[in-house]
């Protein structure tokens, strides 16, 4: 429905009732008009009557009826009035425009029959014998105290309307005068009235499109100006609640920004009305992206999905382990908690999401030390007590055979030693990079390397393995020497361990967008990619056999990580089953 403004409802209103009430006014003037000016002839007629009684008085007394006609018709011709005698018995005596023989009997006319009673009667009405609309006024001759006939005068009514028409026009042209100015004065009454509606409406939607500094002005009267008080603090109230939500909003989104927990808020329809950053990378998708999509979509879990299903049916709050892949496998903690409106009345759930994977990994390497440390301790000890046991009872005779067994304990002492030894450098090592008690200093590479591999050449004569270096003479960082030499040794170690017989294991240095990076690569046998996450882990061994035949403790990489992090580096491995492996220590160069 199409709705019209103010102004075209209040202009016709206020023109319709001025309109009618101008043409009341005007047809109330020109009525009473004209009732005033019939009044007026009527007294005129009056007065002519009581002149023409005594004129008539004698001729009736005399019967000269003759006379009667004749001076009806010359004093009616002189006054332009008709003037008409009547007998009592209502027989037409004289008129001044018809012969009295053809004329009815008058006595059943309303006038005539008025003044027969012995009062003046007068009435409007149509004459049939003149055929025109006459005023007519009657009154009684008396001679002595009786009614010896009737004088009737009339005249047209038309003449009595020609007499009017000049003021009746004037009454007119004032009305329509007075039409047009009220249309007018209706026209700017309305537009006044509306156009203070018409702005404040205009300001209302300036409200709305979010412009709540704007003001209505308040003039006016008092009901508009206190309708745009009202709205002007309406509109202040909003801009300050408005501000006050925005901000609690961008906290709100800070906040959840910064966490490092998912959050994720579905409603009882199990469709997301929030996602922050890291439950959606979680899933791998944009925050925007998931809002008003359901948590199935998301996050393909089922899990997850029958957690927050009973949080929304059953309203109740739980807790579960998932693990999510996407690129990458995490082990993610999941609660959640019922949503509820200011009524207590549920409205959602909201699961949170705690990445767990780096704990889980750290209480598998906390568990996988301790079991690998005891086993590691438990071989030589468990040796070095079966033998010492045997050379008590005093059960060996046999001088060689003492010797055997003292050699035995000997080299799993030493073994003891070496792994005792190599914790308390990477005790130290971890300590005093905790600490900041690492000193870095700016250095040449090559020395250190030549040193590294001096340390490793009887090894290498040992297994008739080449060790060959590539490095500047001028590549500097800033390092530590000898914790940096011990660790490029534990790398030319393994490389010639595992490499194989008459193998070369190659030491290259390169300069790559700000870090020195240092490569010992062999030509062994590899690691396969399910170790290479762990190969840095203390005790972690790829090839068990092969590495305790060695002789190794199994913390030589080890160290070389924690060597790699106390100069603000890290360490990597690249490795192809059959290809060999190189491992990488980058340093900064600052």
């Amino acid at each position: 429905m199409r709705r019209r403004k103010l102004v075209w409802q209040l202009f016709p209103s206020y023109l319709l009732i001025t309109l009618a009430a101008i043409l009341g006014v005007t047809w109330y003037s020109i009525t009473s008009l004209h009732q005033f000016y019939l009044e007026e002839t009527a007294k005129q007629l009056e007065i002519r009557t009581r002149l023409l009684q005594d004129e008539f008085v004698g001729l009736l007394k005399a019967d000269n009826l003759e006379r009667v006609d004749g001076l009806c018709k010359e004093l009616g011709s002189k006054s332009s009035t008709r003037i008409t005698v009547i007998l009592p018995v209502g027989a037409v005596a004289g008129d001044t425009d018809e012969d009295p023989d053809v004329m009815d009997n008058h006595s059943t006319r309303p006038e005539v029959a008025k003044a027969l009673k012995g009062d003046i009667g007068s009435s409007v009405r149509f004459s049939k014998t003149v055929r025109r609309q006459m005023l007519y006024l009657a009154a009684p001759i008396r001679h002595d105290g009786e009614i010896i006939g009737v004088l009737r005068v009339s005249v047209p009514v038309a003449s009595v309307n020609r007499a009017l028409s000049a003021v009746q026009w004037t009454i007119v042209a004032a009305a329509i005068f007075a039409a047009i100015l009220a249309a007018v004065l209706s026209l700017f009454i309305s537009r006044r009235i509306s156009k203070p509606l018409e702005d404040i409406r205009h300001s209302a939607d300036r409200f709305a499109e979010g412009e709540l500094t704007h003001r209505i002005v308040t003039d006016g009267s008092d009901e508009i100006a206190g309708l745009a008080r009202a709205l002007n603090d309406m509109a202040s109230r909003l801009d300050s609640m408005l501000a006050q939500v925005l901000q609690q909003r961008n906290q709100l989104n800070a906040i959840m920004a910064s966490m490092n927990e998912g959050v994720i808020a579905v409603g009882l329809d199990g469709r997301v009305i929030i996602a922050n950053h890291t439950a959606a990378k979680m899933f791998g998708v944009k925050p925007t992206d998931s809002l008003g999509r359901s948590l199935e979509e998301i996050a393909q879990v089922p899990a997850l999905l029958e957690l927050v299903s009973r949080a929304l049916d059953e309203k109740i709050q739980g807790e579960v382990s998932i693990t999510i892949r996407n690129g990458d496998e995490r082990v993610v903690k999941a609660a959640t908690a019922l949503l509820r409106d200011a009524k207590e009345n549920p409205i959602g759930a909201l699961v949170v999401l705690t990445d767990v994977t780096k704990e889980t990994r750290l209480e598998r390497i906390r568990k996988d030390f301790v079991a690998n440390v005891s086993h590691e301790l438990r071989t030589p000890i468990t040796a070095i007590k079966g033998f010492a046991e045997t050379l008590l009872d005093r059960s060996v005779e046999r001088r060689e055979d003492v010797e055997r067994f003292l050699r035995t304990i000997a080299r799993h002492a030493d073994r003891l030693n070496s792994i005792i030894e190599d914790l308390l450098v990477l005790s130290r090592i971890e300590q005093e990079a905790e600490q900041h008690q690492v000193t870095l200093t700016p250095n040449r590479i090559k020395p250190v390397l030549e040193g590294a591999a001096e340390s490793s050449a009887p090894l290498a004569a040992e297994m008739n393995v080449k060790i060959h270096i590539e490095c500047p003479e001028d590549l500097k960082a800033h390092i530590n020497a000898s914790l940096l030499e011990q660790a490029v040794m534990n790398l030319i170690d393994n490389a010639v361990k595992y490499g194989g017989k008459g193998h070369t294991v190659h030491i290259a240095t390169k300069l790559i967008e700000g870090e020195v990076v240092i490569s010992v690569t062999d030509e062994g046998e590899g690691i396969g990619r399910e170790h290479l996450e762990r190969i840095f882990e203390r005790f972690y061994r790829a090839d068990k056999h092969l590495s305790r035949r060695f002789g190794g403790t199994g913390l030589g990489l080890a160290i070389v990580k924690h060597v790699a992090l106390a100069h603000k580096g890290r360490a990597d491995v690249e490795s192809t089953p059959g290809k060999g492996s190189t491992f990488y220590i980058y340093l900064p160069t600052y």
